[in-house]
């Protein structure tokens, strides 16, 4: 008993000690105790001087979520996408769709290393820092492999200097912005499918994701930059993945033109097993996309995977109502669709709304997007196969619109139209208006760049044929013997 007290004594004696000397209660910087004996240590005052400013540190908890969120977000372009467009295109082109995803992995992640995350997140000088990084970090250069991220959403430590950082590797954080940087330009390949050379394809995508996609998520995401400082809200990737994806697809889609036998109507896919694969893979894995966007494993993620699943699953069986109710019978190609339109839609407002907001999201995005691909395409007459701009860029336009709506500020610390702050929809509105300017014209002008160079679309003969044997040499299905 003895001892005990004096345990106690020397205890409150040590933490006595160090608020005189620190000021402060924090007894984790100056005490330590043995479990076995209660024996306490005191840290001397050098230390304790040491101690104040804490060193910030790699978390192993948000660096292991955001590895796996990284590779959630890879499997959504390969294999995921394509399998989704792959099963919607005719047999004769399935393997063309496939290496366009493929080789898109390839080359848009060297591009994004070399020179893409410099020109979207490093700073520049002058008048041009709100609007396009510099070349600090091209090649990845200065970046240690225990450098932490400069970038941060949910989770922050305080620098010496006053700021804050993040907690997660810079390397890792360019890892998982390169996911995006990728699929980005793949969603294009749905508006075009069945009737682009390969060539043309690919030096097109490699210079709109320079000049185009590079810029927009400076824009948005950088602290440089202009959208960014006006308060646009973009969780992860409304207006710079889909809506600037959706509107170039549908410059795409008009300016090559339609496929030869296409007559107005959706042609039928040719393995939609292939379709539910692809819906399912690009399901799982947006979990990485948007709980990941907040760069850390907390409730904040925890609350874009909950808004990002529920709105996907309203948007799924929406559509499939809407195919009972106009087309007689629900279909599965439907409500795949209408799946993937409730992920879109979400992506921007995942980690800014709550149930209420993710629910109306989703009901309202397989609407208008039932009714883009229904009949506004139909009316209209362009050919945007696989309703790349139908989904993606009406989706994206509606997603980041609600935001503007239902940010709320139980979720963070943002509020939309119906929770009191009508500027946030103002800036939503300007955000996605100067974003499809933008990428209408540039991919107009480099659609002109490229077809001039070598050429974008393929020839009757070719489309005849199909691009798998014309641009590959190879076929996907040969006969048994």
């Amino acid at each position: 008993m003895k001892k005990s007290y004096k345990n106690i004594f020397s205890l409150l004696a040590a933490v006595m000690l160090a608020c005189i000397t620190t000021g402060t209660l924090k007894a984790q910087d100056t005490l330590k105790m043995a479990t076995d004996s209660a024996t306490v240590v005191v840290a001397t005052p050098a230390v304790q001087a040491a101690s104040a400013v804490v060193e910030p540190t790699i978390d192993g908890g948000d660096t292991a979520w955001m590895i796996v969120a990284a590779a959630f977000v890879l499997m959504m372009t390969i294999p995921g996408l394509a399998f989704f467009y792959g099963g919607l295109v005719r047999q004769k082109n399935v393997l063309n769709i496939m290496m366009q995803s493929v080789v898109l992995t390839a080359v848009i992640t060297v591009q994004w290393v070399v020179l893409g995350y410099s020109l979207a997140f490093s700073s520049s000088s002058g008048p041009l820092a709100p609007f396009i990084g510099g070349f600090d970090w091209a090649f990845l250069k200065q970046i240690g492999v225990s450098d932490l991220s400069p970038y941060f959403i949910s989770h922050s430590q305080p620098t010496a200097d006053g700021g804050t950082i993040g907690t997660i590797p810079h390397m890792l954080f360019i890892l998982f912005q390169g996911m995006f940087a990728i699929i980005t330009p793949a969603l294009i390949i749905g508006a075009f499918a069945e009737r682009i050379k390969f060539g043309g394809f690919l030096l097109f995508s490699v210079l709109w994701a320079t000049f185009v996609y590079d810029p927009v998520a400076h824009w948005v995401w950088s602290g440089d930059g202009w959208l960014f400082k006006l308060g646009a809200l973009d969780f992860a990737g409304g207006t710079v993945v889909h809506v600037n994806a959706g509107i170039a697809a549908l410059v795409m889609a008009i300016m090559i033109g339609k496929r030869k036998n296409y007559k107005g109507h959706a042609i039928p896919p040719h393995n939609i097993p292939f379709v539910v694969l692809g819906t399912a893979l690009l399901w799982v894995g947006w979990i990485g996309f948007n709980a990941g966007s907040g760069l850390a494993a907390d409730g904040l993620a925890a609350n874009a995977f909950l808004a990002t699943h529920l709105a996907t699953a309203t948007s799924a069986a929406t559509w499939a109502l809407l195919d009972y109710i106009f087309n007689k019978k629900p279909t599965v190609v439907g409500i795949a669709t209408g799946a993937v339109a409730g992920l879109v839609a979400i992506t921007p407002a995942a980690g800014f709304v709550g149930v209420t907001g993710a629910l109306l999201i989703g009901l309202m995005v397989a609407v208008l997007c039932f009714i883009m691909v229904g009949y506004v395409k139909v009316k209209l007459g362009y050919d945007d196969t696989l309703d790349a701009f139908g989904v993606h860029g009406v989706g994206g336009i509606w997603g980041a619109i609600a935001t503007g709506l239902f940010a709320t500020p139980a979720i963070q610390s943002y509020s939309g139209l119906f929770y009191g702050n009508a500027g946030q929809l103002v800036t939503q509105l300007i955000a996605t208006g100067v974003t499809i300017i933008y990428s209408g014209v540039l991919t107009f002008v480099l659609f002109k760049i490229v077809d001039k160079l070598v050429g974008i679309k393929a020839t009757p003969k070719e489309e005849s044929v199909g691009l798998d044997l014309t641009q590959h040499k190879e076929v996907a299905y040969t006969a048994i013997d």
